[in-house]
């Protein structure tokens, strides 16, 4: 057993060479253990790795959500199975399951985050790098936004005839429809995130996501529509932020539609994506956008310029031939 346990350790050090790294006995100390590398495989290590990172709950449910999928491509899937071709062949198996692109490509981000540890960790070598010649491919996503007469149906709905039940729901969704705020961090928000600047009201908060703070004029957004929803609640504003889960108020949002005789399906997201595009039509700078929606790159903004043709038509108005 010390002999196997001494060629396990000399193997670790061959690795190491060969990657022009300098081994030490410190280094030794903070390798697994069990040094188990003929035993473990690549699922294993992926599992082992979600498990023990600091990463995000809902970024290691995504990389779980990647390796499950593995595991129903090829259960036994080796470090030495990761090659060119097994990636051809794993995104022909999502192909076959009728995945979208940009689905694909999401898996084979996170497949290639696994990949880069395990060559991290001596795992997989450099110069066997699957994803060197591999592309992975996507396309430009379209996404759904409610226009302003839709909006108006909801707000009607609102102030007439929503039931009870689905209430909190709907003006939870329209807040974010004017402020453009995620789930995530709505759930979050506290009556210390509303804040007065000269006198006026402000949101200000630290984005779950990308832990980007964002500061939204309130009394300016959508006329000031968000800061009147909040009034309603000025007594209990954490009964407001208090929503419950997100498929919940999907499962919500899909009566309301019905009700309000919105034919087009959406989700609590969508809020977000109708207060972006809603704010270029009528003329916020991608900059301005870019700001309040706290996206770190302003291309991710600009993907919601391209959507609504009356962006097109107004502008097109404006100008002098």
């Amino acid at each position: 057993m010390l002999e196997e346990f001494i060629l396990k350790l000399q193997w670790e050090e061959l690795k190491s060479w060969k990657r022009g790294i300098h081994i030490s006995l410190s280094d030794f100390k903070s390798l697994n253990h069990h040094i188990d590398t003929e035993n473990m495989t690549f699922l294993s290590f992926g599992r082992n790795w979600v498990e023990h990172s600091l990463r995000k709950d809902a970024t290691k449910k995504n990389l779980l959500t990647t390796l499950d999928l593995l595991n129903n491509f090829h259960s036994s899937t080796d470090f030495a199975d990761i090659n060119y071709l097994f990636l051809l062949e794993f995104e022909a198996f999502m192909r076959q399951r009728k995945y979208e692109t940009n689905t694909i490509a999401k898996h084979m981000r996170q497949l290639r985050t696994f990949v880069n540890e395990a060559i991290k960790r001596g795992y997989i070598l450099p110069e066997n790098y699957p994803f060197k010649k591999y592309q992975i491919k996507t396309t430009q996503s379209k996404h759904t936004f409610l226009l302003p007469e839709e909006i108006k149906r909801l707000e009607q709905l609102a102030q007439t005839s929503c039931p009870k039940s689905l209430l909190h729901s709907l003006k939870a969704f329209l807040f974010c429809c004017y402020t453009g705020v995620r789930y995530s961090d709505f759930i979050l928000l506290t009556e210390k995130n509303i804040i007065s600047i000269q006198r006026k009201k402000w949101l200000v908060f630290r984005t779950v996501k990308t832990n980007t703070e964002v500061s939204l004029p309130l009394y300016l957004l959508f006329q000031g529509k968000a800061l009147r929803l909040l009034q309603e609640y000025h007594q209990d504003l954490s009964t407001f932020f208090h929503l419950k889960s997100n498929s919940s108020v999907n499962k919500d949002l899909k009566k309301i539609a019905v009700l309000a005789k919105i034919e087009k399906h959406f989700s609590f997201h969508t809020a977000r994506h109708t207060n972006a595009t809603l704010l270029i039509y009528n003329g916020a700078q991608i900059t301005t956008v870019q700001k309040l929606l706290g996206h770190q790159s302003v291309k991710t903004t600009q993907g919601y310029s391209d959507i609504f043709s009356g962006t097109i038509v107004k502008d097109l108005k404006k100008c002098k031939f």
